[in-house]
């Protein structure tokens, strides 16, 4: 939980870019932050947002290191090659947007990454924000072996038919029959991506599916609770968020 630890406690974490080659020969760019120490403890996939892998996401892989987790945070739109976020992710805007079986392979690589390092406890979450948290919905419902995943915000999982497109070709709440792993969603009731209404949709979903799930809504907060650096930024709902975060990630992956 947060500022659970004790003041002699050895805190320092290594964090820093690792690439390493995923499936279809794919380098894949991403960024890894850990404990010192040889564990064992729990792994973290952390899925950047529709603006890009930008610097938040390094601090956000950082503060769950802290936590005792180690975090892999993958360049989804490494393929389009290098620059700024923002200028990579205008790239990516331009094609049409990353492509969901994309994401979901990446994922499943970096799942496979954090399983095979040495200082593994063979239990491993998943985590996105925004468009992350759409993605998060979606590999944890197509792909085996997460045992906890984390929704923030994340619009799209209800999708109309002419929301669809190649990149996205199947909303996420159809596969919700899949779906075996335990999930936290965290939403403002004043967003607009989801709405309220498609957070209903989802949760109805889940009810009817027999899921595991509990979500929590926020008054007075919109989209992008817990971004400090934008006006989106709400500090009571925000460590509320954090403080849901640790407690769930704790008792899924550590206990």
């Amino acid at each position: 939980m947060w500022n659970s630890f004790k003041t002699d406690d050895k805190l320092s974490i290594r964090a820093g870019i690792t690439t390493f080659t995923a499936g279809g020969g794919t380098k894949l760019h991403t960024y890894v932050a850990h404990p010192d120490g040889d564990g064992p403890r729990p792994g973290i996939v952390l899925i950047h947002h529709l603006p890009g892998w930008d610097e938040f996401y390094q601090e956000f892989a950082e503060r769950l290191a802290r936590h005792g987790y180690t975090v892999i945070c993958p360049d989804l739109y490494c393929r389009y090659g290098h620059g700024t976020p923002d200028d990579v992710t205008a790239k990516v805007r331009a094609e049409g947007g990353v492509h969901d079986d994309s994401v979901v392979a990446d994922c499943e690589a970096a799942l496979g990454w954090l399983k095979g390092q040495p200082t593994a406890n063979g239990k491993v979450g998943l985590i996105g924000t925004c468009s992350g948290g759409r993605h998060a919905v979606l590999v944890a419902s197509r792909v085996q072996g997460f045992d906890a995943v984390v929704d923030c915000w994340g619009g799209g999982v209800v999708m109309s038919e002419d929301q669809l497109s190649p990149a996205r070709p199947v909303a996420p709440i159809d596969y919700t029959k899949d779906l075996n792993t335990p999930l936290l969603g965290l939403f403002g009731n004043d967003d607009q991506n989801p709405p309220p209404e498609q957070v209903d949709q989802h949760e109805a979903e889940l009810e009817k599916q027999g899921k595991s799930y509990e979500f929590h809504r926020y008054d007075g907060a919109g989209h992008g609770i817990f971004y400090y650096h934008t006006p989106l930024y709400r500090p009571q709902q925000a460590m509320d968020c954090w403080e849901k975060i640790f407690g769930f990630f704790e008792k899924q992956l550590q206990s």
